[in-house]
């Protein structure tokens, strides 16, 4: 695996090599990696000629600066698993090389960043954005995939290609999960033992809620999630949405909608976790 660090290395590599390759498949992460993004990276390889993966912890992104100074970072088990997944080239950038100077652009998403994460993560989105575009333009790939546990940020990063043309095809793969049915996260690392046990609940809500929606309203079944909350103490949440899977704009008939999203945000040990199912 060859690694890269600085955009301007790599954007000549590009250049220079792009020709050898029918298609290059991306997957974008912040380190830390699970089996979440390493299922990404074997889904490109099974589809690409070449993958690459980038670790970068964007700044810019994070609304909350201890969050940002406590994201986990395991660069030499990172190292590993990639190898072991057979990728092709790691490109990690500083801030500094990414970021000559703070970014002046503003990009407004309309309704679909004023809910749920957007909600209470002000400004997230646009650092989001701005990061993938600029990841998009110096690894020019043909196809990037992206986890749903991340669906919002997924359905941002789609706008954002339809709207500014990227020749770029995006895929959404599965959330892969622990056995106790958690989302594999990053953040799941900066839990305790019996937070992570607490924290399976977010799913089994999930599920919960989906098997309520099959004989009851969208009201009654947020209500009945709601209590179901009322007896974890361990648990913050933040939010518990039954929206539609393209828009992300609350429901109140599963009927009216092709797509369902479940989403859910809460604090577990202090630590913030998403997580969805799509029904």
């Amino acid at each position: 695996m060859e690694i890269i660090k600085e955009p301007s290395e790599l954007l000549k590599y590009i250049k220079r090599r792009k020709p050898e390759y029918k298609s290059i498949g991306f997957v974008p992460t912040m380190g830390a990696l699970h089996q979440g993004h390493i299922s990404l990276i074997e889904c490109s390889k099974r589809e690409n000629d070449f993958t690459i993966c980038s670790i970068f912890v964007n700044p810019i992104q994070f609304n909350n600066a201890q969050d940002f100074i406590l994201y986990p970072k395991n660069l030499e088990e990172d190292f590993k698993m990639l190898e072991n997944a057979g990728c092709d080239l790691l490109f990690m950038p500083s801030a500094e090389s990414m970021y000559i100077e703070e970014p002046r652009i503003k990009i407004d998403f309309g309704s679909l960043e004023l809910v749920m994460e957007g909600k209470f993560r002000p400004g997230h989105f646009n650092g989001v954005a701005i990061v993938v575009a600029k990841l998009f333009h110096i690894v020019q790939p043909d196809i990037s995939y992206f986890g749903q546990k991340d669906l919002q940020q997924y359905l941002i990063i789609k706008q954002m290609v339809k709207d500014l043309t990227f020749p770029i095809e995006l895929k959404s793969c599965p959330v892969i999960r622990e056995k106790d049915g958690l989302a594999m996260s990053s953040r799941n690392q900066r839990l305790t033992p019996k937070g992570r046990n607490v924290a399976a609940k977010l799913n089994e809500s999930l599920l919960l809620a989906a098997k309520l929606l099959e004989n009851s309203s969208v009201e009654n079944t947020k209500a009945k999630v709601r209590d179901f909350y009322k007896n974890i103490k361990e648990i913050k949440l933040e939010y518990f949405e039954i929206t539609d899977s393209e828009t992300l704009m609350p429901i109140k008939d599963v009927k009216e909608h092709k797509g369902i999203a479940i989403c859910v945000a809460a604090y577990v040990d202090g630590v913030r976790l998403i997580d969805n199912i799509l029904i």
